[in-house]
């Protein structure tokens, strides 16, 4: 049974939580457009283009920071009290600090579910649209692709290697495809460039090309030709897929395509992970963040509100700092993806049954 001081709790929770996020939207628009504007007007954006941008900013921000905004906004609202020795006369009034926390889970779970069902589709969709933007107008030379060295299993017994691809004309150099079988190289097709005919289709023309057949005995049937057009079971983007493709895909999109990119030898393989199981660590940190909010916020201190938030504000840093490194330490260094998603809950995780022991009860 829902008891009044468990309304009151929620109803602080989602206000306070929807007023500074609400906050938030103005005041990092203003900022964002004051940085961008001369580039709006530098590369002729569209309005409709401009006004799609930034609702895409609002989903693609509110993703990243909504546990801190959660985390703040439970500190402000609960220090309130403390402050009111509200907290303390419901604990006097014989609830216990476990049974005072669980509107706050509550609100937790419900906030945490919302986002993972938005990042089922809604938020992916409006991160592709801000990436696509920010790779059109603000970073056109930016590397988002594999362009050298690009090596592919096609299926299991063909395998593509490409020395380097040009996307913008649709070109490969240095391009071989292999077939091996049982363990034995049976094909090997070269060729110095190979051109995709049109955009829309899988044919291709290759020029200067070698190709060899490798027989079980040993020999090998070598045949040379200046050009010849072929059809081939991937395009240029299938082999080297966008860098942040995998953040606008459903949750059974990227599924599927780690999926193809692991047969596929991908060296982007490890983000593309790191993007899976953040999805679903990043709103469970809400929880996590929730109970250490409310283990910091309860305690009636000298220095007031004020004093809280600046706690506040050091946790919430150092949360974002140890989520960085570790998605920079899977990007860059290899480190298993699963771990780095999920190291900064388990810290924070144990920081909050410290904090939670040593609270007010």
């Amino acid at each position: 049974m829902i008891k009044k001081i468990d309304k009151y709790i929620l109803k602080q929770y989602f206000g306070t939580f929807l007023g500074l996020f609400l906050l938030f939207i103005p005041i990092s628009i203003l900022i964002d457009l004051g940085e961008r504007l001369e580039k709006f007007a530098e590369n002729k954006v569209p309005l409709s283009e401009v006004l799609e941008y930034y609702k895409a900013f609002i989903l693609t921000y509110f993703n990243v920071l909504f546990p801190i905004f959660l985390f703040l906004s439970i500190i402000w609202f609960t220090s309130r009290m403390a402050q009111n020795t509200e907290i303390i006369a419901i604990l006097n009034g014989g609830m216990s600090f476990k049974r005072f926390l669980l509107p706050y889970l509550a609100g937790a779970v419900v906030v945490s579910g919302i986002v993972i069902w938005m990042n089922t589709g809604i938020i992916p969709r409006a991160r592709m649209t801000y990436n696509e933007f920010w790779a059109k107008y603000f970073n056109k030379h930016g590397q988002f692709r594999e362009k050298n060295d690009v090596y592919r299993q096609l299926d299991s017994t063909r395998y593509v290697y490409a020395g380097s691809i040009n996307h913008k004309a649709d070109m490969a150099y240095e391009f071989i495809l292999e077939k091996i079988e049982g363990g034995r190289l049976t094909y090997r097709l070269y060729g110095s460039r190979l051109k995709r005919k049109a955009d829309t289709s899988y044919e291709y023309h290759l020029s200067n090309v070698v190709i060899r057949r490798f027989l079980p005995d040993g020999r090998q049937i070598v045949e040379k030709r200046a050009a010849m057009d072929t059809v081939m079971p991937f395009t240029f983007d299938d082999l080297t897929p966008l860098n942040y493709v995998a953040e606008g895909l459903s949750n059974r999109e990227l599924k599927k395509f780690i999926e193809k990119e692991k047969l596929r030898g991908s060296a982007n393989i490890d983000r593309y992970l790191l993007e899976k199981y953040k999805r679903v660590s990043l709103p469970v940190s809400a929880l996590i963040l929730t109970f250490i909010a409310v283990a910091v916020a309860s305690r009636k201190r000298r220095g007031g509100i004020g004093m809280n938030l600046a706690l506040g504000m050091v946790i919430a840093f150092t949360y974002i700092f140890f989520d960085k490194i570790f998605g920079i330490l899977t990007v860059k260094s290899g480190f298993n993806p699963f771990l780095a998603a999920w190291i900064p809950n388990l810290i924070f995780f144990i920081l909050a049954l410290y904090l939670l022991r040593h609270a007010q009860r």
